[in-house]
């Protein structure tokens, strides 16, 4: 989804955040642990390692558990076998959604993907049904009391974003995957924190949702994915109105 409506979602989404605490600490270790088995266990050698490890302090994820995942992926302590799976389907009115996994049992994962969809007036699709319309890139919503858009374009834009979209009362800047990292310590170096940071599917063909009920509907089904253990992100091409947003 854009930036715009992202930014809105994710308010939303803030006040059941302390609920999902626990689901938080669960994926940010898996992510940890990914992260130390594919470049090694040092957060200053290993970019990906060090956002994680940045993310897992950023959300007060105590600093024994950060090390148990980083030793799990450097093989120092045993730990199950991660995949990194997604899948693709259609919500209420056709919305696309990408959901991205991490499990040790995909055939768990994708039977559970299945039920959510099914459970909330959607389906599974075929791989690249959906995310042929999506793009990979870095995405940092910052509410614009932060910093003035002038001063977060120069601070981005020098080191590698592509674009930064004045939304009124938040920033979105846009990046390559490869500038990712230092796009966000970049911010970091600023103390600008942004609302939302991540590797995100940003769709070219937005589908707007007028409708209150199926907007409703629309984040039910992102709630019900998103409450699943495997279940790391959701991304949908939805653009939904904010004053139909509770």
């Amino acid at each position: 989804m854009s930036g715009h409506s992202k930014w809105h979602t994710t308010k939303r989404h803030k006040a059941v955040i302390d609920a999902k605490r626990g689901k938080i600490f669960s994926n940010l270790a898996k992510e940890i642990t990914l992260a130390a088995r594919a470049g090694g266990g040092n957060p200053e050698t290993n970019s990906r390692l060090r956002t994680q490890v940045d993310k897992a302090r950023g959300a007060n994820m105590p600093a024994d558990n950060i090390k148990r995942a980083i030793q799990k992926g450097t093989g120092e302590i045993p730990g199950v076998v991660y995949e990194e799976i997604t899948y693709e389907g259609y919500g209420p009115a056709g919305v696309g959604l990408i959901v991205e996994v991490t499990t040790d049992n995909k055939n768990r994962a994708a039977a559970e993907i299945r039920q959510a969809f099914g459970d909330n007036g959607g389906n599974m699709a075929q791989t690249g049904a959906v995310s042929h319309s999506f793009q990979r890139k870095g995405q940092f919503l910052i509410g614009s009391s932060q910093m003035g858009e002038d001063a977060l374009m120069e601070l981005v834009l020098e080191v590698g974003a592509d674009d930064v979209v004045n939304h009124g009362d938040h920033f979105e800047v846009l990046c390559a995957v490869a500038s990712y990292d230092v796009v966000a310590k970049a911010l970091q170096g600023k103390s600008v924190k942004p609302e939302s940071s991540e590797i995100a599917y940003i769709t070219s063909v937005p589908m707007p949702v007028t409708d209150a009920a199926v907007a409703k509907q629309v984040f039910e089904l992102i709630d019900a994915l998103e409450a699943l253990d495997d279940v790391k992100a959701v991304h949908g091409n939805h653009e939904i109105d904010e004053k139909l947003i509770g």
